[in-house]
């Protein structure tokens, strides 16, 4: 990021826009402050006492995942890759997000567990719970470090400050409010975070196509850009995938990224589903994906393209796009990263400048915030409390979780470092997704459906599919697989499935699986029908409220974007 301080690209904030963001922390820090006098125990410092309304969960659900990969991430995609970014949103998430509240959630909430690695200690044992509660802690740390970076850069960018300054600086804000109030601080500021982040953003995209000359005029810019008219349509995707064959890369995308890759996050990953355990009822937990899946359908629209016209009309991109391409360094110094930074630089006035970053920096901190209280939650009960310390009284734990959210932000200081190497962020992300949620996907969704799955297949098949997808992406760094752009992540992705549940399955077969007595609850077959349903009347009734044609609403909605797109 020096190469940026050198080119000139500071934001010309005034002492509107410093004002506006002053405030904007003091409301997050005070958040914090007011959700501490909350916490009286571990379970509300974790779980917010599983006391929350469906509506707050389910936009804390999405803006969890709005974090600065999201925001930043997604803008850089359509900047380099256009339109078929949107398979990110209506291919990558939303089917999952609704076969997480339909079907993972009563086994969640209904089963009580703490976190997700608690529920596979209840499936397959000890090895596989610490296997995946270390993976998961380690992935989370990687990610909150990519999350911890991008926030940097816009502090650097706006004041000037050095990037380790800008990082300690910014790590510090977000521990100060999730060590406070703990899952009620994070949950609050990212209902919060959530409508400042489209305060910001959806004045940029209108002011951006008027600058372009409409939605024409963007069609008729990209068109004559590099890249060409593949960055005006969603299908086949294939600058997406680099797959170079369009068969292969709607198949990566569907298998890979719509399959594995997205059920993998949103029904395995705990940043997300401990914000529906939070809810105060089963029926706000099955609610609480389905009503983020509606600002999830649109969020495309903001974050895209914003890049997209950033392509076009950033003087920086319009002279060096084309190198970017081919995958060379830009004599800028830019890269695919800097595009809503670069576009809020162009368009906007002070004031409306002050409410971007403001916004920007909301969606870094959700990100990192999610990633903490979920990193301090699996470390405290599915480490230490089940391996070190069992036994110790409550107050311990909430002192332990306090110091454990101050641990996870310095080992992300370190790991935002790393992430300062990769040129588009998603790409790293995703790379990351392939090797922990992939596998894990495949061992749950095995043990949930196959009651013959035994304990010994549950980690062997965990550590083989994850082993496999460092593998692939491994040999596409040297070159070996010529794999290039997202198909890495998309491939390692499909090799870590299909690996873990060949393994499982042959595991399975030469050992003794549990008793169907300890899988009641654990395995779909195995479980009444009637412990997963919930309670439809009270403040659960009326027809608005009812999972099952919510979702439906969605999924109709999700296909006609599809089709017009």
């Amino acid at each position: 990021m020096h190469v940026l301080a050198d080119a000139n690209l500071r934001l010309d904030a005034s002492a509107i826009d410093y004002i506006e963001l002053a405030f904007y922390f003091v409301l997050v820090l005070g958040i914090g402050y007011l959700a501490r006098r909350q916490v009286s125990s571990s379970l509300d410092f974790f779980l917010s006492g599983r006391s929350l309304p469906a509506w707050v969960t389910g936009l804390a659900f999405i803006s969890a995942n709005l974090g600065a990969v999201e925001v930043m991430g997604m803008s850089a995609n359509g900047a380099q890759y256009g339109l078929p970014t949107v398979h990110y949103f209506w291919i990558g998430a939303i089917p999952a997000m609704l076969f997480l509240g339909l079907v993972m959630m009563p086994f969640y909430y209904g089963s009580k567990v703490r976190s997700v690695p608690e529920f596979m200690r209840r499936r397959f044992g000890n090895v596989a719970h610490l296997v995946n509660g270390i993976s998961f802690a380690a992935a989370q740390i990687l990610i909150a470090g990519a999350n911890l970076f991008l926030l940097a850069s816009v502090v650097k960018l706006l004041l000037g400050w050095d990037l380790w300054i800008s990082i300690v600086i910014a790590a510090v804000i977000v521990l100060s409010y999730t060590a406070l109030g703990g899952l009620s601080a994070a949950i609050y500021n990212e209902v919060l975070q959530f409508f400042v982040i489209v305060a910001a953003l959806l004045p940029l995209t209108i002011v951006g196509l008027v600058k372009v000359g409409g939605w024409q005029g963007l069609v008729d810019k990209v068109t004559g850009s590099p890249g060409g008219t593949a960055q005006l349509h969603s299908w086949p995707g294939d600058n997406l995938t680099g797959f170079g064959n369009n068969f292969l890369s709607v198949l990566g995308i569907i298998f890979g990224l719509g399959f594995v890759l997205s059920f993998g996050y949103w029904t395995t990953n705990f940043v997300e589903v401990q914000r529906a355990m939070a809810s105060k009822s089963m029926s706000a937990a099955r609610r609480t994906p389905i009503i983020g899946a509606f600002p999830k359908m649109l969020v495309p629209f903001i974050v895209i393209i914003p890049g997209m016209i950033a392509a076009v009309t950033v003087p920086e991109y319009l002279h060096d796009k084309g190198i970017l391409l081919q995958g060379g360094s830009a004599p800028s110094g830019v890269t695919f990263n800097n595009a809503l930074l670069l576009l809020m630089r162009d368009l906007l006035p002070n004031g409306m400048l002050g409410i971007a970053i403001a916004g920007l920096l909301a969606s870094f901190m959700a990100g990192m915030a999610a990633n903490l209280s979920a990193f301090n939650s699996v470390f405290t009960y599915d480490i230490w409390q089940a391996y070190v310390k069992k036994d110790k009284p409550d107050g311990y734990y909430l002192r332990l979780g306090r110091g454990v959210t101050a641990a996870g932000t310095i080992l992300a200081i370190g790991t935002a470092f790393i992430a300062s190497n990769s040129g588009n962020i998603l790409n790293y992300l995703q790379d990351l997704f392939s090797f922990f949620n992939a596998p894990l996907f495949a061992t749950f969704i095995l043990g949930m459906f196959w009651k013959r799955m035994t304990a010994s297949a549950g980690w062997i098949g965990l550590v083989s599919g994850t082993v496999s997808a460092i593998l692939v992406w491994s040999l596409s760094q040297a070159g070996i697989l010529g794999l290039t752009g997202q198909g890495i992540s998309f491939v390692a992705a499909g090799v870590a499935f299909v690996v873990d549940i060949l393994v499982s399955v042959g595991v399975s077969m030469v050992t003794r699986p549990k008793p169907d007595s300890e899988l009641v609850g654990l395995v779909y077959s195995l479980t009444p029908r009637g412990s997963l349903k919930h309670d439809d009347t009270g403040e659960n009734s009326g027809w608005y409220r009812k999972p099952g044609l919510l979702a439906g609403i969605v999924l109709v909605v999700t296909i006609v974007l599809n089709v017009i797109f």
